[in-house]
C-alpha cells in the first residue's frame, strides 16, 4: 500500500474507532490518523495471532482490522491515561 492509502486507511479507521470508544470530541484528524496507522498494525498482529490475514490493502476487511487495533489502542491508552 502507498501512502496516500495508509493516511486513507488511517483517518477512516481512527475516526471509526473514536466514535466507538467515545474519543471523537477529543481528538482531531491528525490523532485519527496516527491512532488508525498504529491501530492497523495492532490489529494486523492480533489477526494473525488467530489465523486470519491482516490488513490486505485499501478494502472493507483492512478497515475492519484496523478499527478493531485502534480500538485496542484507544481502550490501553485509556486505562494507562487513568
Amino acid at each position: 500500500m502507498g501512502y496516500i492509502a495508509w493516511i486513507i486507511l488511517g483517518a477512516l479507521s481512527g475516526w471509526i474507532a473514536s466514535m466507538i470508544m467515545g474519543k471523537n470530541s477529543q481528538m482531531g484528524a491528525i490523532a485519527n490518523i496516527i491512532v488508525g496507522i498504529i491501530g492497523a498494525f495492532i490489529g494486523g498482529f492480533v489477526f494473525r495471532l488467530i489465523g486470519a490475514s491482516g490488513v490486505t490493502g485499501l478494502n472493507l476487511w483492512s478497515v475492519i482490522v484496523s478499527v478493531v487495533g485502534a480500538c485496542i489502542l484507544l481502550f490501553i491508552a485509556n486505562k494507562i491515561q487513568r
